[in-house]
């Protein structure tokens, strides 16, 4: 009768071994979902971050193209903003017989590293 008894308790419970697998499984599966919750992440941000820097080249190439033809060749930088994040747009301006040739970098640097993140390029009216 007592084996009968210990027979029906072993069969109606998890071991301790058993919940503890289960509980390393269910923890490497929340670890999976997290990487790629937080891959998701960086991967929209750095979106964010490459969409606002080509709405920044633009809007400068769009700047210059009002300016004017008394554009100075040459390269420069300078600090710019765009959607709270700071950029440095350097544009090189190169002239050539018919045209002048306008190239826009934009660069952020946030992770410590200069990084490019736009370049874009358009052609203006040469000033002769």
């Amino acid at each position: 009768m007592a084996a009968s008894r210990t027979r029906k308790r072993a069969g109606a419970g998890f071991t301790l071994l058993e919940v503890l697998v289960a509980l390393v499984v269910i923890g490497l599966v929340l670890l999976a979902a997290l990487r790629g919750a937080i891959a998701l992440t960086n991967s929209a941000r750095d979106a964010r971050t490459k969409l606002l820097a080509v709405l920044t080249a633009e809007n400068r190439l769009h700047e210059l193209r009002l300016s004017g033809p008394q554009l100075p060749a040459g390269l420069s930088r300078q600090d710019c903003e765009q959607g709270g994040l700071r950029f440095v747009c350097e544009q090189s301006i190169q002239p050539t017989p018919f045209f002048r040739r306008v190239q826009v970098r934009v660069l952020n640097s946030d992770s410590g590293l200069e990084r490019e993140y736009a370049l874009l390029m358009t052609v203006l009216p040469s000033s002769n």
